[in-house]
């Protein structure tokens, strides 16, 4: 059972490694992010979601490999 939810947790963290980060190009490039230096809101927002993926991929992957040990 420890393998199959590590091999989840993999999973998440690949996927979140490579969906997530892709959406920071078009929402800089979003007219609604503000220019460079005078950020949005909806800017903010966005890339907060990001890194917490991230923060969200890197703990699957911790959290993965310790449940193979």
């Amino acid at each position: 059972m420890e393998t199959l939810a590590a091999i989840a947790l993999f999973a998440n963290a690949v996927f979140n490694a490579v969906v997530w980060p892709r959406f920071y190009p078009r929402i800089a490039n979003d007219t609604r992010a503000g220019e460079p230096g005078a950020r949005t809101a909806f800017y903010r927002v966005h890339v907060v979601l990001i890194t917490i993926a991230l923060v969200f991929a890197a703990a699957s992957l911790v959290i993965g490999v310790l449940l193979l040990i």
